[in-house]
């Protein structure tokens, strides 16, 4: 059972909200350390230089995090932050890249809880060594108990339910959820969701999400021999694209939508190809992760209290509504 209220999470997440300021900056995924932050925001601190270790999960070429990073570099402009990025999506190398930035002895540390397990030991480190960590995208379930500050993300398991919803009032009656990394604490929680809010039948398909190829041929594979499905769902942009293809390649005259969004997305959404996305505001986790560490050092503050979280979806981009955020995806930071 979760430990918090609801109202005041979404209370939470309004105020933050208004905090978001303008900037972006383009860079990729990598699993290497690197500096940032040199793109200037909206105005900018005059507070003593701070150094912020930004550690994800994140697999080398997914497009995702570009969005996380550019909300984390407008952050560190605008706060006088050197933020050091690093990620691996391999639990045990993503903690010992929590424990160099220990080493270093940053002034703070944002990462991602996609196997809260392997979080656990550094997390406890990295307090006891004086550092506050906060989390986000990942580890809704288990920041307060990792001991984080805070956290900053969507509630997958709401989202999926919400999801589950929207299929149903599409007439939809058999889905495939798509999973690319077994054991994903968000991804599992999104099937997991869209299962309890969906009325027809869900099952779960696991792919290897880092080989499209084999992304592809599974999921069309998996379309020919159950030709009742009429719901292709994913976790992922890249994956949705893919999917795309595969229904096509199936000869199937099922739907997709996903959760996440991209640049191309957007326009798969604007053409019909992609029903719908549910957006977590990535680019706004980054920012806000980082933005909290310069908060809390310069001031105290912690979002929430320290017992809710600052909640960044869903919002669902609809064929209705995507031009509305066609322009900022075409700018890298939706």
């Amino acid at each position: 059972m979760r430990r918090y209220h609801r109202s005041a999470a979404l209370t939470t997440a309004v105020l933050a909200g208004a905090l978001l300021a303008a900037g972006c900056s383009s860079d990729s995924g990598g699993k290497q350390s690197e500096t940032g932050g040199t793109d200037a925001a909206a105005g900018k601190a005059t507070t003593p230089r701070m150094t912020v270790a930004l550690v994800t999960h994140a697999a080398p070429g997914d497009t995702f995090w570009d969005l996380i990073r550019k909300g984390a570099k407008a952050a560190a402009a605008k706060d006088n932050i050197k933020l050091v990025y690093s990620s691996d999506p391999v639990a045990g190398n993503q903690a010992n890249l929590v424990q160099n930035a220990i080493d270093q002895k940053v002034d703070g540390i944002a990462l991602t809880a996609a196997k809260p397990d392997a979080m656990k030991a550094v997390v406890a480190k990295a307090k006891a060594a004086g550092i506050p960590v906060v989390g986000f995208n990942s580890g809704l379930d288990n920041w307060q108990e990792l001991g984080m500050l805070e956290y900053f993300g969507q509630d997958e398991n709401i989202a999926g339910q919400a999801f589950g919803e929207r299929l149903d009032q599409q007439g939809a009656k058999h889905a495939v959820c798509v999973i690319q990394e077994q054991g994903q604490v968000a991804l599992e929680a999104r099937c997991a969701g869209l299962k309890k809010g969906f009325k027809g039948t869900t099952e779960n398909l696991y792919v290897n999400g880092t080989d499209m190829p084999s992304v592809k041929s599974t999921l069309t594979a998996k379309l020919q021999k159950e030709s009742t499905i009429d719901q292709v769902v994913t976790l992922g942009a890249p994956i949705a694209m893919t999917a795309v293809q595969s229904v096509k390649d199936a000869g199937s005259k099922a739907e997709v939508a996903t959760f996440d969004l991209n640049k191309d997305l957007v326009g798969a959404i604007q053409s019909g190809d992609i029903q719908f996305a549910v957006d977590q505001q990535p680019y706004l986790q980054g920012y806000l992760a980082v933005d909290a560490l310069w908060l809390y050092r310069t001031n105290g503050n912690f979002s929430g209290g320290g017992t809710a979280p600052v909640l960044t979806g869903p919002a669902f981009v609809t064929k209705d509504n995507v031009d509305s955020v066609a322009e900022f995806a075409k700018k890298g930071t939706r």
